[in-house]
């Protein structure tokens, strides 16, 4: 999956999880002239990071799944 599709796939996550709309997306080219490399770095650019060595230790997750850890950490009610 690409940086733009996980970004996507949080924000709709996000928003369902709020009740709000997203209605604008920065253009990358705008965050480019704002913020210059910054911006790429920080704003634009990603990590596909995995915990492998606390899996693999047998950590368990609080919170395995987005949607509950969203909705704990915002205060938000079942």
């Amino acid at each position: 999956m690409t940086v733009e599709a996980l970004n996507s796939e949080f924000t709709r996550i996000l928003t369902h999880v709020l009740h709000r709309p997203a209605f604008l997306a920065v253009p990358a080219p705008l965050v480019r002239a704002l913020f210059g490399q910054m911006g790429e770095e920080v704003l634009l650019s990603g990590a596909r990071v995995e915990p492998r060595k606390l899996l693999d230790s047998g950590f368990a997750f609080c919170f395995p799944d987005l949607v509950p850890m969203l909705r704990d950490e915002l205060g938000l009610d079942e």
